[in-house]
């Protein structure tokens, strides 16, 4: 929605009371007033025009980041070190950036692959896959883009005309710019429509699926997806407020929780410690996850990948929360007990100190890899064989087991 103070008349007058600069093209020599906004801080993503401006005002980011905070609508990829050092990607070689993103990762695959390498990558968010074209068409290195969900990403191997990617890569965090931005609903920070789509072409948004689970899934889910401890009583407090009026703007569902958990926001700033999360953080998780269907997505990739990957191939994947975390650890333990993947990461891999301190919206990330088993032929021939096959084939016996799972 538009500012109705951009729309205003000539004689409107500033917060001060003072008569505000009419719109048109200055005297020469004098220089148009910023924007004013109440109070001492800007609060509004529209109002932290320094924050918004980087190249301008690069103070601002390290001001903000020495206190611990993120810049509005900035990304910064994590564990980029572990990954690369991990993944080991070489001169030549074919990645698959499941989340693109801004492309914070893929830059980093782009220089280690070089001219002679290729990268492929998938994100369902058009805007922000439009913003990493422009980014990343600038490396000089093929890339090729698909808005579709990664589960699909053995489809485009024929049509890309591949067999296969030798390091497929997922980061299962949600982007900054989304969460920083008000339409998207994604925050209990700013206010907006309760939306919470990565991909605007689906149908069910967050108010949605607020008004039609029943309060037994909504308790199921913020258990299972957030591990949310007063599951019960949220669910409960939805289920009667909705009778009443629609829950359909984040700081609706916000003062809702606060009332679920028995206190107010104001009660629990004055106790919280800084790294507390914020009462409202795993509902919002909870269901932004319902909403796009992340954990069907991270199945089928799961499923899928094997299949994908050439021999001695490694797939690494980043996530966010436990159930996340537990999915991708299962896998790669079954596939290594399968003969499969020849190595796997020992211990989940998590961020320094350092980077939690720099950028704090890793402090959640979980970093596991893959290697796949060397095959004993190779090439487009023998993989399209070995995928037919049937019998004691320990990969088709393994994509099996997890499709049954």
């Amino acid at each position: 929605m538009a500012d109705p103070r951009e729309n205003a008349d000539s004689d409107r007058r500033d917060v001060g009371g003072r008569p505000a600069s009419p719109a048109g093209p200055l005297p020469q020599g004098k220089r148009r007033r910023r924007k004013r906004y109440p109070g001492t801080h800007p609060r509004r993503l529209d109002e932290r025009y320094k924050e918004l401006n980087p190249q301008k005002y690069p103070q601002m980011g390290e001001h903000i980041r020495a206190q611990g905070r993120t810049p509005a609508a900035t990304h910064v990829p994590v564990l980029v070190k572990e990954v690369i050092a991990a993944l080991k990607p070489t001169l030549g070689q074919i990645v698959c950036d499941c989340t693109v993103g801004y492309g914070g990762h893929a830059i980093k695959f782009l220089k280690h692959i070089g001219p002679t390498g290729r990268l492929i990558g998938f994100d369902v968010d058009g805007r922000e896959l439009q913003r990493a074209r422009h980014r990343l068409e600038a490396s000089g290195v093929p890339i090729s883009l698909h808005r579709m969900n990664f589960a699909a990403l053995a489809n485009v191997l024929t049509q890309e005309g591949i067999d296969g990617y030798d390091i497929i890569f997922a980061d299962l965090g949600v982007s900054s710019m989304q969460v920083d931005d008000p339409s998207r609903g994604m925050s209990y920070k700013h206010e907006g429509p309760l939306d919470m789509r990565m991909d605007d072409r689906l149908r069910r948004t967050g108010a949605d699926l607020l008004e039609a689970l029943s309060e037994q899934e909504l308790s199921q889910a913020l258990w299972e997806l957030s591990d949310e401890p007063d599951h019960a009583r949220i669910a409960r407090w939805i289920v009667q407020q909705r009778q009443v009026a629609p829950i359909t703007r984040p700081q609706q569902l916000v003062r809702l929780i606060f009332h679920a958990k028995g206190t107010t926001e104001k009660a629990w700033k004055k106790q919280a410690a800084f790294a507390d999360l914020h009462p409202a953080a795993r509902t919002f998780q909870a269901l932004r996850i319902l909403v796009n269907d992340e954990l069907g997505g991270l199945k089928q990739l799961l499923r899928t990948v094997p299949l994908c990957l050439r021999g001695g191939g490694r797939i690494g994947i980043v996530s966010f929360h436990s159930g996340e975390d537990r999915l991708v650890k299962a896998a790669f333990r079954d596939g290594l007990e399968a003969g499969v993947y020849e190595a796997i990461s020992e211990k989940v891999i998590r961020p320094t100190p350092q980077e939690v301190r720099s950028n704090p919206r890793s402090s959640s990330a979980k970093f596991r890899w893959a290697k796949k088993k060397q095959l004993a032929t190779e090439g487009a021939e023998d993989a399209e064989k070995q995928t037919e096959e049937a019998g004691s084939d320990p990969l088709l016996l393994f994509t099996a087991r997890t499709t049954r799972s």
